[in-house]
């Protein structure tokens, strides 16, 4: 049985069909917590048996990333939308880890299935009407990119504008919405293990943006908003929507240097800039647009040649009409200032930590600050040492009861997602950017701690 649109691609560029019938589909994503809860008793035990705290939470972290890549990269549909979340997180990978695996993480950003060309001019039909070669002037039916839910095409419109043409799976509907309801109750799952956090709506929420991806008239919605608010910008350059229909979104051709390929082959002063400006569109969005790129991975940017950063893909965006919320830039701060108390009250009226949750206030402190240092600086270089030594520390089982017992409030999830997004891709970058400044200048509340 096999859902319309959905075949697979091998390594060797091979036509295959995927694991997509619902029970396969599920039998695969129900490996993950399995597979975690398993390594997570042997941990235990190793610990018990004399083996050091840190050695096992690296080597729990080390399997536990090596099973969650290779699952969600070979089901694709809405497993590889959540995959292409984590894969910004690659930076943080043990090195022995992350040097063969480095390369399947990049593919995860952008390969898929293929659609053939008779599934594409159907769905052109479709979307655009019998007559929709009569739009462009030529259309190439090689895909230039693929992604989760949907492949980009390489057209020009009929005024002569280059421009990419992204088609929608049929079936992708359905098949993400399957999945996210199986990513939904594997993460119920981890309410046990975090006390803390209240997972019922922050689920909810995930599911619901996710789905959010699938509305493609939402997206160039979107698109059109943050193109208007950054028309003027020095920084940002936003293609232009030329066409949009349920399943068939029309926008501008963009050229110029993907930020993957500077992380992979990028000089120090690209990779600095790049960095940069990834930092500052961070608060720049919701500064001017009131809105939030939410899918920061490298495969949506592209340097241009006169230094600004195209910006791509407005199907993940939160709409943030006050801004950033002031407590993150006020709490940052008296973070930094060694507050406490005042860290621990404005993350209680926040939700970060629940009326029923007892917690160390100096100790919530000890676990939070290793992760703002790069607002104790004047310019800090983001480094994949310094992450994967974050990760570690976060995952050390003598530290994990702090953790545990903090809360995610679903209005903080994409703005998380985002912030420790970007995060990754400057550690891949290896940048170094002024990202203090960036804060003082943009995020509300930072600047004065009030």
């Amino acid at each position: 049985m096999r859902v319309a649109g959905f075949t697979g691609v091998t390594d060797n560029g091979d036509v295959t069909d995927l694991p997509r019938r619902a029970v396969s589909r599920t039998a695969r994503l129900a490996t993950l917590p399995l597979g975690f809860a398993g390594r997570t008793a042997l941990g235990v035990g190793k610990r018990v048996g004399g083996k050091p705290a840190e050695a096992v939470a690296a080597e729990v972290q080390l399997r536990t990333a090596e099973h969650m890549f290779r699952v969600l990269g070979e089901l694709k549909g809405g497993a590889m939308k959540f995959g292409q979340a984590m894969s910004v997180f690659e930076a943080a990978i043990p090195e022995e880890l992350a040097a063969p695996y480095r390369a399947s993480l990049a593919k995860l950003q952008d390969a898929a299935p293929a659609l053939p060309a008779d599934r594409v001019h159907a769905v052109l039909a479709e979307q655009i009407g019998p007559r929709w070669r009569a739009r462009f002037l030529d259309f190439d039916d090689t895909p230039a990119a693929a992604a989760s839910i949907g492949q980009v095409h390489r057209a020009t419109w009929r005024d002569g504008r280059p421009v990419a043409v992204k088609i929608q799976y049929p079936g992708a509907g359905p098949a993400l919405r399957s999945d996210l309801a199986q990513i939904g109750r594997m993460m119920r799952m981890v309410g046990p293990i975090s006390p803390g956090m209240d997972m019922a709506p922050l689920v909810d929420e995930l599911q619901r943006r996710m789905g959010e991806e699938l509305d493609y008239r939402r997206e160039a919605r979107s698109q059109r908003a943050f193109r208007k608010a950054f028309a003027t910008h020095p920084d940002f350059m936003i293609p232009e929507v030329v066409f949009a229909s349920d399943e068939v979104l029309v926008t501008e051709w963009i050229d110029g240097t993907p930020v993957r390929e500077i992380i992979e082959s990028g000089d120090q002063a690209a990779r600095d800039h790049a960095g940069l400006l990834m930092a500052r569109l961070l608060f720049s969005g919701p500064a001017d647009a009131k809105l939030l790129h939410a899918d920061p991975h490298p495969g949506n940017f592209r340097l241009l040649d006169d230094g600004r950063l195209a910006i791509l893909d407005f199907g993940a965006v939160d709409r943030l009409p006050q801004g950033l919320p002031r407590p993150i830039g006020v709490l940052a701060r008296l973070a930094i200032d060694g507050d406490a108390q005042g860290v621990l009250g404005g993350l209680r009226r926040e939700g970060f930590v629940r009326d029923s949750v007892t917690i160390d206030a100096d100790e919530l402190l000890g676990y939070l600050v290793p992760l703002l240092e790069p607002l104790r600086h004047e310019t800090f270089a983001f480094s994949r040492p310094w992450l994967r030594g974050e990760a570690t520390r976060l995952a050390d089982l003598r530290k994990a009861t702090t953790g545990m017992k903090l809360n995610l409030p679903p209005s903080y999830l994409l703005i998380h997602r985002v912030t420790l997004g970007v995060m990754g891709v400057l550690c891949q970058l290896g940048s170094t950017a002024h990202f203090r400044g960036e804060c003082e200048r943009l995020l509300p509340g930072f600047a004065d701690g009030e």
